[in-house]
């Protein structure tokens, strides 16, 4: 059994899929409380939902790419479950993952989206680094963007793990309202950072407050 926040069809407006049209399973609950969070109303909001119901629920859409979100997905014993039904259905998934809690058991197929807090965020301390060591080259790696001092912190851990050799993408985030997107780029650019400038697509199209997009 799973603790759904909602269940939407919209353009996804993060990661290497940006633009696209997907399905997207927000779960219950989440154990950390960043600073810039932008769903705080999946902390405690949500209903019962079997596995078979989310996957039926998902198959209306008649979408092929799925992401797993929260809150933060891996707090639910039957997050993975539900991965290997959407897989097996043929659904590419995609798992974003706030990068504290460990991604052993995601299985290798799915596309995971680490998003390692930064200084800013007040959970930095909480990051399992161990999760570095386990990307694969088709995971991508996010950082949100408060300020300078986030931007270096990412900008070293990106050279120290060897981020953008080993992943799909390494995603820098400026947070929506408070660093202006100019600033990160002229920081990314100045240092040739091997990095992609990354705007929450969706806050753009839609109210930055709008549920459900």
């Amino acid at each position: 059994m799973l603790t759904v926040n909602e269940i939407f069809y919209s353009i996804q407006g993060e990661s290497t899929q940006a633009g696209r049209p997907c399905v997207f399973v927000r779960l219950t609950a989440c154990d950390l409380r960043c600073s810039w969070c932008d769903t705080p109303y999946a902390f405690v909001e949500g209903r019962k939902m079997s596995v078979d119901e989310v996957v039926a629920a998902v198959g209306q859409y008649g979408c092929p790419l799925i992401e797993i979100t929260g809150g933060e997905p891996l707090l639910q014993e039957d997050v993975y479950e539900l991965m290997d039904r959407l897989m097996g259905g043929g659904y590419a998934v995609m798992l974003e993952t706030g990068g504290h809690r460990t991604i052993a058991r995601v299985p290798s197929a799915v596309l995971k989206i680490v998003d390692v807090k930064c200084p800013g965020s007040g959970e930095s301390a909480k990051n399992d680094w161990t999760n570095l060591d386990r990307l694969t080259p088709h995971d991508e790696v996010k950082f949100v963007i408060s300020d300078r001092a986030d931007y270096q912190f990412a900008r070293d851990l990106i050279g120290r793990y060897g981020l953008a050799e080993r992943t799909a993408a390494v995603l820098l985030s400026p947070v929506h309202g408070v660093l202006d997107p100019k600033t990160l780029a002229e920081w990314i650019l100045a240092d040739r950072l091997p990095a992609r400038l990354q705007v929450q697509l969706h806050k753009y199209i839609w109210p930055p407050t709008a549920r459900g997009v």
